[in-house]
């Protein structure tokens, strides 16, 4: 297996001087699910994700006369600003123009990646040093799954061991998501995944996860789906994957009113299973579902496939290939 850490982007390596402008562009992951996801255990949590090229959250930052943001609406980004601007002790005004944004509340770690590009965004703009953790700290990101920071600052096929003693989760593995692979995503704009107080109700209130399921979960992992990974063994990634998928299906099913979130996008999901699609299932808490191909071909396949296990016309459709690189800041 590669080296597991490397560094995010140049800045990170010192502090840079201020400067006039700051580009931010990240994309999407995909969790596909915990080890221990009671977090009770000796080690709590502990998640396992991938970098995906798409969906994006591209910005740019620079001093301005008065507070501004522009572009696209996401009602997140005026607080992540003046957060990580007041934690800095900065009283500088600012202009945030949002050219993307990965859906919010689609299970595709939207809030972590904005969090993360308007933190970061503000540090090089400032000459501040770049710690990711830090930044996601103090924007109150990634209490439970390290994935988000990881892909963020390293792309690829992420593991992560789970927060310990109020820390941040450690990137424990990080290996690249074959070139060829594709991961089908299935949209559904009119659901939203379980979040904020009800995601919090949720952690709170289900059963204990059996500490022998999180023992094989964690050497199907570590055992199964990493070395594929290392070996670009598609069929046994798929079949480790399949598996969390549907162990965390299961738990958190009476939470979110069955496996999946969207009944439109279960039915797609369950579709592809008959066909004999085995690496599937729903991003966190959805409502995105994925589907994993060897090839651009077979993704091609699988999207007509899923076209035509689709009941509803409200679903969209995209085929994206994994990210295999850090999140691109670039200061002018």
């Amino acid at each position: 297996m590669e080296e597991v850490l490397r560094p995010a982007c140049t800045c990170a390596q010192s502090v840079p001087a201020p400067c006039d402008l700051v580009s931010v562009s990240t994309s999407a992951r995909l969790h596909f699910g915990f080890l221990d996801p009671s977090g009770r255990g000796e080690r709590p949590f502990g998640s396992f994700g991938l970098a995906i090229d798409r969906p994006k959250t591209t910005l740019t930052l620079r001093r301005g006369s008065d507070f501004e943001i522009t572009g696209v609406d996401c009602e997140r980004a005026a607080p992540y600003l003046r957060a990580i601007a007041a934690s800095f002790g900065l009283t500088s005004l600012y202009h945030l123009q949002l050219d993307e944004v990965i859906p919010t509340h689609a299970g595709l770690g939207s809030g972590t990646q904005l969090a993360l590009a308007i933190g970061s965004a503000v540090a090089t703009l400032e000459g501040l040093p770049l710690n990711l953790n830090e930044i996601a700290a103090r924007l109150d990101r990634g209490k439970r799954s390290g994935i988000g920071i990881g892909t963020f600052e390293q792309g690829g096929a992420v593991l992560d061991g789970g927060p310990d003693d109020h820390k941040r989760p450690p990137v424990l593995c990080r290996l690249p998501f074959p070139s060829a692979w594709r991961a089908l995503l299935i949209f559904d704009p009119a659901e939203i995944g379980v979040h904020g107080a009800d995601e919090a109700t949720a952690f709170a209130t289900l059963p204990d996860f059996p500490e022998a399921k999180t023992a094989d979960l964690t050497r199907r992992i570590l055992l199964g789906a990493m070395p594929a990974l290392a070996e670009e063994d598609f069929k046994g990634f798929c079949e480790q994957v399949g598996t969390l998928q549907k162990t965390m299906g299961a738990y958190f099913a009476p939470m979110q009113g069955g496996p999946y979130v969207s009944a439109d996008v279960a039915a797609v999901l369950k579709g592809l299973a008959a066909d004999g699609v085995t690496g599937l299932g729903q991003s966190s808490w959805g409502p995105t579902g994925f589907a994993l191909a060897e090839s651009e071909a077979e993704g091609q396949a699988l999207l007509i496939a899923a076209r035509a296990h689709a009941s509803s016309a409200r679903l969209r459709f995209e085929l994206a290939r994994g990210r295999n690189q850090p999140a691109s800041i670039e200061a002018r």
